[in-house]
């Protein structure tokens, strides 16, 4: 738990100087109980109270567990960028595992529960960037409505992209997005759709010119009562880096799809803008990859964390929350023991001692 204390030191404290509770402290007690499946502050105060035993272990607790009224306020207040640079110093090790070639997508996720009902058209987001090998959340940013991009940039701008391959929406298919990756030394793949139609109509001239020499890929995957099966083809994008003014144009990638449910068919053909020509495997690969951001995060934090019910509206408070549950699926997931993750999560709040193997086990990483 020494390790938690050690980074959160480096969290600028915006509270007066006669504070009462360490602001520490109050961070590990808050990311240990939403670990064990808090959703606010009200019940982060309850958990402390429930296990301040197990606190006392490593805490002072000078002045016992905070209120509700404590944790609300100081989630307001502290900058979610520095809460959540604090967690990447504690995975630092498990960061250090990336390899060259290892994909790290891009995606928001709206924090639906965070408005009231006079901010009916505005939604606040957390952009994150996702290891998918590793399935290690490296740094996210909060966004409101409309900011989603600037916002990716900023989490491109806070992790280290050589060598790397960036994927994302279309959203992010623009000049500034892959300016930003080109200058790390990084490579991307990302979807073309018609918010660069003149790019578009030019990548699918590209594929109508397409002969027997570019090779194709197949893959098919069963499960869950569906079957889906891709056929991928990578043809250059000679000249078209500079005819759009769309630095590192390399390639163009499409995947067309099948899939079939209970009879029923359904086709859809995708294309990606590439900064380099990989095989069509390699491109079914690396799309597939992407979703890791959508099935191993932003699912499991409905489901396990049920992010989408969150209720958290003041000031940073949804956006400090929200770095706090995404770093606790980034710790439970270091256990490597049975049981499915929402199962974990349970043990970790009924079991102390499995609390203390997971939370220990971090810092032996």
């Amino acid at each position: 738990m020494h390790v938690f204390l050690s980074a959160f030191d480096d969290v600028p404290d915006p509270r007066a100087e006669n504070a009462r509770h360490d602001l520490g402290e109050l961070l590990v007690i808050a990311f240990v109980s939403v670990l064990c499946g808090a959703t606010s502050c009200a019940e982060m105060s309850a958990f402390g109270r429930a296990k301040e035993g197990i606190f006392r272990d490593f805490l002072k607790l000078k002045h016992a567990i905070p209120s509700h009224d404590t944790f609300s306020v100081v989630f307001r207040m502290i900058d979610p960028k520095a809460l959540d640079a604090a967690f990447g110093r504690v995975l630092a090790d498990v960061t250090a595992l990336l390899r060259e070639g290892d994909i790290i997508a891009i995606d928001g996720k709206a924090l639906r529960g965070a408005r009231d009902k006079s901010e009916s058209a505005r939604t606040r987001m957390m952009v994150s960037a996702y290891a998918s090998r590793l399935r290690l959340t490296l740094a996210s940013v909060t966004a409101d409505r409309g900011t989603e991009l600037d916002a990716a940039l900023d989490v491109l701008g806070l992790i280290s992209l050589k060598g790397k391959v960036v994927t994302a929406d279309a959203l992010h298919c623009n000049r500034r997005t892959v300016a930003a990756i080109n200058a790390q030394g990084g490579d991307w793949c990302l979807a073309l759709k018609a918010n660069q139609d003149s790019l578009l109509s030019d990548a699918r001239a590209c594929f109508g010119k397409e002969n027997k020499d570019h090779p194709v890929a197949h893959a098919e995957d069963t499960g869950h009562g569906r079957t889906e099966r891709r056929t991928a083809v990578v043809v250059p994008a000679k000249g078209l880096a500079e005819h759009h003014d769309f630095p590192g144009l390399k390639a163009f990638g499409r995947i067309d799809a099948t899939r079939e449910i209970d009879g029923s068919i359904t086709s859809k053909t995708r294309y990606f803008a590439l900064s380099w020509k990989p095989t069509p495997d390699l491109l079914i690969e690396t799309v597939r990859a992407h979703w890791a951001i959508e099935n191993a995060l932003h699912w499991q934090l409905d489901v396990s964390f049920r992010e989408d019910a969150a209720r958290n509206r003041k000031d940073n408070g949804p956006g400090n929350i929200a770095v706090l549950r995404r770093r606790a699926l980034d710790v439970v997931r270091r256990d490597t023991s049975k049981g499915s993750l929402s199962i974990k999560l349970k043990r970790a709040g009924w079991d102390d001692d499995f609390l203390r193997k997971v939370l220990n086990g971090l810092a032996e990483t």
